[in-house]
């Protein structure tokens, strides 16, 4: 039995998601002797570690302290972080790039035409996501306001003194706003701001996390919308990786990036900023009952347009028909299910407005160049 050693944290959903991925890897294949040291987050590797004559190690290497303890051990090793301290170390991380283009997407369908971003510079993986976030927001011709965070690995950082810069930055913002934080954490300390402020969420300011850390998310006041990165699937990844280093096969110092899974949708971003009331309208009841099977002429009911009207100006307004937006919703619901629940393919199609089950198999391969059981398959076995 292979000794393998995880110096992941366990304080917080997406680490723990990471441990998961790799504890389904063990359990379907053969099973390794586990050493998971008890560690906050950017913490050095356990003394012990340079004695330790283990097989094989996965490891956040978030700093060039640990970087450094790790690299005179000799033995196979893949890197779960996106700071790039141990540039020899293949690496399986989130793909942050894919994280941001999410979060703008997920404002313009609100009808945001401002934009905001606060991170936390002390992280590779914030500022990776900041300037892409930043380039998209760019390419739709806005304007970026970003928040000049204190990193929390900073000796100077102070909760109550943050608060206080971030009520400030706050108060001169443009609204209505859209805000994409770097992670859950940021976000709930920006609602606690905005909460300190009297300003409305999410009628002036939206807010967008990362993580989905379920309880942390409902814990928020309102509850926080986040994107759902697929932590299990990374380190799932990892388990592989390393599990062929181990095996003695040759594995390049490349980087492995995982796409997240979609938004999951609160009440911080619950909120339509579209000066046409008539696609508002109709937007909203798009999501509250794509998933009920409805079609365009549900949508019409609910609207004083023509459906050719309405097609022209849900187009100026978000880029698609009424039509596309509903199948958009419902395959995206479909995504969800086949990766978190084990229900069959007939009944997902079901619970996702296909009144044809046989109906949305041809939809999804069209969209997405997979069937739905391939899907579910890449993202629970790979």
């Amino acid at each position: 039995m292979k000794s393998v050693a995880l110096l992941i944290e366990t304080s917080n959903a997406y680490a723990r998601a990471l441990l998961d991925g790799i504890l389904r890897y063990t359990r379907a294949s053969i099973p390794w002797s586990l050493y998971v040291p008890e560690q906050e987050r950017g913490a050095l590797p356990p003394s012990w570690i340079s004695q330790w004559q283990g097989d094989g190690i996965i490891a956040r290497i978030e700093s060039e302290a640990i970087a450094e303890r790790l690299s005179h051990l000799s033995i196979p090793m893949v890197d779960v972080s996106a700071a790039r301290h141990a540039p020899s170390v293949p690496f399986v991380e989130t793909n942050d790039a894919r994280i941001a283009e999410l979060a703008v997407q997920h404002f313009v369908e609100r009808g945001f035409q401002s934009f905001a971003y606060c991170g936390d510079p002390g992280f590779a993986w914030s500022n990776l996501r900041r300037d892409r976030f930043a380039e998209r927001v760019s390419e739709r011709g806005g304007t970026l306001h970003e928040f000049e965070s204190t990193s929390r690995q900073s000796e100077a950082y102070s909760w109550n003194a943050e608060n206080r810069k971030l009520g400030s930055w706050l108060r001169q913002l443009p609204k209505p706003i859209a805000i994409f934080t770097c992670y859950d954490i940021k976000a709930q300390q920006l609602l606690q701001a905005c909460r300190d402020e009297n300003i409305a969420v999410p009628e002036s300011v939206a807010v967008l996390g990362v993580d989905n850390d379920q309880l942390l998310c409902e814990l928020c006041t309102p509850p926080l919308s986040s994107i759902i990165p697929d932590a299990m699937q990374t380190g799932y990844q990892a388990a592989s990786l390393l599990d062929r280093m181990m095996a003695g096969q040759d594995v390049p110092p490349d980087g492995h990036l995982i796409d997240p899974l979609g938004v999951m949708t609160r009440q911080s971003t619950d909120v339509l900023a579209i000066d046409d009331s008539d696609v508002a309208i109709a937007l909203q009841f798009i999501r509250e009952n794509h998933w009920r099977g409805i079609d365009v002429s549900d949508v019409l009911a609910v609207s004083s347009l023509s459906r050719r009207v309405l097609d022209k100006r849900f187009r100026a307004t978000i880029g698609r028909t009424p039509h596309q937006e509903i199948m958009r919703l419902r395959l995206d619901r479909v995504k969800r299910m086949l990766v978190e629940t084990e229900l069959p393919v007939a009944e997902i199609a079901g619970r996702c407005g296909f009144e044809n089950p046989e109906y949305m198999p041809v939809v999804f391969r069209r969209e997405t160049g997979q069937t739905p059981s391939g899907y579910r398959r890449s993202k629970l076995t790979h």
